[in-house]
């Protein structure tokens, strides 16, 4: 039997699909991005963009959002960003620079864009910014794929 690939239209709207599926299945198993406010706000393969609000328990002694809660929210992104494509994928290595603080009651959006995937290693960068389109960080991950799904295919099951 010969298979007829996909146009790219089709193509590309059959992985937007299995992102978003593969997002909420990874939401609904992340106590720690639940915990925080974190909201997916799209998502696309190779792309996540989430959003937090600055609560008064996230600030520091400067009364500012604590780095620790701007890197988890760049984080998260990074990681619904990679495993976008239904690969399990995790983190190898990442940075962030601060560039300007964030406030009580500011909405953080974190977006994370695929910058290259090659065998299993993955780049890329996230920008934060506040309400205000502010850049409050940037962030650059590095991906490992380790294999397996996170949602199940057609493909997969029949190989059961």
């Amino acid at each position: 039997m010969h298979n007829t690939p996909l146009d790219p239209q089709a193509a590309s709207v059959q992985a937007q699909a299995l992102a978003a599926a593969v997002g909420e299945a990874l939401y609904a198993r992340d106590p720690a991005s639940k915990a925080l406010g974190m909201q997916i706000v799209e998502m696309r393969a190779g792309y996540a963009r989430m959003s937090m609000t600055i609560r008064p328990d996230m600030l520091n002694g400067h009364q500012n959002c604590h780095g620790g809660f701007i890197f988890t929210l760049a984080d998260s992104a990074f990681a619904f960003a990679c495993n976008s494509h239904n690969i399990n994928t995790v983190g190898a290595a990442c940075s962030i620079d601060y560039l300007a603080p964030g406030r009580l009651g500011d909405v953080l959006t974190a977006e994370a864009v695929e910058q290259v995937q090659t065998g299993r290693s993955g780049v890329y960068d996230v920008t934060i910014r506040n309400q205000e389109n502010r850049i409050i960080a940037l962030f650059r991950g590095k991906s490992h794929r380790v294999g397996g799904e996170i949602l199940p295919t057609k493909e997969s099951q029949e190989t059961l």
